[in-house]
């Protein structure tokens, strides 16, 4: 059923209740001016609130690009995401406060990049 359908239904509904008697003509046009009013508007919630947050942990071996780990991790699971990513990247571990920021600021896409030139791996961290 469509929104007009539904008020037409309801305005109809409330003439019959004001012809039968069971309301008085004041009622019924405050009930008339309530139905063409918009509801009471709720404040605004970005969808990404609703959405569950992901941390993902790439690791790419820099010479080939070929992926050696990709891993998506809640945001509640972080703390096991950078200890895995530190575990292929030993200074990934420096990173971990801007990681922390960046997910308190509500970032999005590719929040670190870290490479490895010893051991010739790119570590990347996006927050999806």
């Amino acid at each position: 059923m469509s929104v007009s359908t539904s008020v037409k239904q309801e305005r109809a509904q409330i003439l019959k209740m004001v012809n039968e008697g069971k309301i008085s003509a004041q009622e019924g046009a405050r009930l008339l001016a309530a139905i063409r009013s918009p509801a009471p508007s709720t404040p605004f919630k970005p969808i990404a609130a609703f959405r569950s947050r992901w941390l993902r942990v790439r690791v790419l071996d820099v010479a080939s690009g070929e992926p050696k780990l990709n891993v998506s991790l809640p945001l509640s699971l972080i703390g096991v995401g950078l200890r895995l990513g530190a575990h292929f990247v030993p200074g990934l571990a420096d990173v971990e406060e801007d990681v922390i920021a960046a997910i308190d600021e509500g970032s999005q896409g590719k929040i670190v990049e870290v490479e490895d030139m010893e051991d010739g791996e790119r570590v990347e961290i996006f927050i999806e």
